[in-house]
């Protein structure tokens, strides 16, 4: 049966649980999430699936008939509402009022899975009716550049709010509302850092994702905490949060660090190329500490609070399988 959040729920990552909100959110479990969504197939092949799969997500079929479908049919009613509401303004004013495009946050820690998530929402809903333009913008191209970070002593908190230039995303997200149209920057995580004159050109797509760690995000950190005027939160139709066990996604940060040892650390222009030839207990321990020393707070003190902002919460069990799904109350 769906339950409204009022008895415990399952322990989520540090602080922050939902306890006091009791009411804002609907729990539905795996096999009742399921019957909401469609019946026929979702129209993915094996190959389409295996490109969608990030480093050690083991994504399967299963899953996404299970969660991705009846989210994706979900998604599908708040476009429709969302169309519906322009239309009627435009008759209200007498025309002249463009259509933007429909904006999904989807927000969670590093090493969660939101790229998989991001990729394969953006393969399902290009396939509805009517083919949609579907098209992906990462927070990530908003990060301040290395040579900024190293200047400003900040490398160690990178990913934190402090570190991303959020007037220039918030800009972005301005002038895609206005016109539909916005360029973002382009990030390297094989360089860690920002590529220079390079964007990626957003054309009127009819779905936009906005995936990254600090989208349902508020203020720009222990830099400058004064309340802002607008957050990114105002630009955005539908927000999704991923969510799991603090020490599922350790686990999962430091297993994907192994795999990008033999995978992206060889090329001699990978910002931890020094680990190329380390042991594999030396990796480990490399990933440890930096899950310790950054990620973790960053989860604790900034993305884990902004979860309760969320319109869908996608609860994960450590074998990366959604076992929950949160439904915000309207």
């Amino acid at each position: 049966m769906t339950s409204p959040v009022t008895a415990p729920l399952p322990r989520t990552v540090g602080a922050g649980d939902l306890r006091s909100h009791a009411s804002i959110f609907d729990v539905f479990e795996r096999a009742e999430w399921r019957s909401l969504g469609r019946t026929d197939a979702s129209g993915l092949d094996a190959g389409a699936l295996e490109s969608v799969r990030g480093l050690g997500d083991p994504l399967t079929m299963a899953e996404v008939e299970a969660i991705y479908l009846p989210l994706v049919r979900l998604i599908e009613l708040h476009v429709d509402a969302s169309r519906g509401l322009l239309a009627a303004r435009r008759r209200f004013l007498g025309g002249g009022y463009g259509v933007h495009p429909f904006i999904i946050a989807l927000a969670g820690s590093v090493a969660v899975g939101k790229s998989t998530v991001a990729r394969l929402l953006e393969q399902l809903l290009s396939r509805l009716p009517g083919g949609p333009k579907v098209q992906i913008v990462t927070t990530d191209g908003f990060l301040r550049s290395k040579k900024w970070l190293e200047d400003s002593d900040l490398m160690r908190r990178k990913g934190f709010p402090e570190s991303y230039d959020l007037s220039r995303m918030y800009r972005f997200l301005v002038d895609l509302r206005a016109c539909g149209q916005a360029n973002a920057p382009v990030y390297s995580h094989e360089a860690y850092d920002l590529v220079p004159d390079e964007v990626i050109q957003v054309d009127r797509p009819d779905i936009l994702i906005f995936e990254g760690l600090n989208v349902l995000q508020i203020g720009a950190g222990s830099v400058a905490r004064p309340a802002p005027a607008v957050t990114a939160s105002d630009y955005f139709d539908l927000a999704i949060y991923v969510d799991a066990g603090e020490e599922d996604i350790r686990r999962w940060y430091v297993e994907r660090f192994l795999l990008l040892q033999q995978s992206a650390f060889p090329n001699r222009r990978a910002h931890f190329h020094h680990l190329a030839g380390a042991s594999e207990a030396e990796v480990r321990g490399f990933a440890e500490e930096l899950w310790a020393r950054t990620n973790l707070p960053n989860l604790r003190e900034n993305i884990l609070p902004s979860r309760e902002r969320a319109d869908v919460v996608l609860r994960k069990g450590g074998d990366h399988e959604v076992n929950q799904v949160w439904l915000r109350r309207i």
